[in-house]
């Protein structure tokens, strides 16, 4: 299901779910103009399609203590298809590494790893990542502050 192909209703569905996960399928259908029922109906065809793919708790991570967190890229010495499979299960097995993307440019994949302290992170790298076979480099880039962090995406 593409943008284009919601109306205003589950636009307005998703904008309100996006800010919070809680709603109760009433109070959802207070606040988007409808009645229960079809906003019910609405929200079951929007998990149905994928639009709406689960609901999560957002965690503090620096309550949880993970106060460091890195933007590390990622190259391989090859990219043969069994490189690149082996990297990649490594890091879906990963429960430090929060996000990974393929990306193009210098390096073959940009990483977001969350870790305790700036040891913990070094025997992160040590332990996991510099012992992969494949893995040429890694530079890291430790975050200083976060200014945006959303994850609620716009719908129109």
């Amino acid at each position: 299901m593409e943008i284009d192909q919601l109306d205003r209703a589950s636009r307005a569905i998703l904008e309100a779910l996006q800010a919070d996960a809680r709603l109760s399928t009433q109070a959802l259908a207070e606040q988007v103009g409808l009645s229960a029922t079809p906003v019910w109906r609405r929200v079951r065809e929007l998990e149905e399609r994928g639009v709406i793919r689960g609901q999560v708790v957002l965690a503090d991570r620096e309550k949880l203590g993970l106060s460091v967190l890195v933007l590390a890229n990622v190259s391989l010495v090859r990219h043969s298809e069994g490189a690149v499979e082996q990297f990649e299960r490594l890091v879906a097995g990963t429960r430090e590494i929060i996000e990974c993307h393929a990306i193009t440019g210098e390096a073959d994949y940009v990483i977001k790893v969350v870790a305790a302290d700036m040891k913990a992170y070094d025997q992160f790298l040590q332990q996991r990542i510099f012992k992969l076979p494949g893995v040429a480099s890694v530079r890291s880039n430790v975050v200083l502050r976060e200014v945006k962090y959303e994850t609620a995406l716009p719908v129109g």
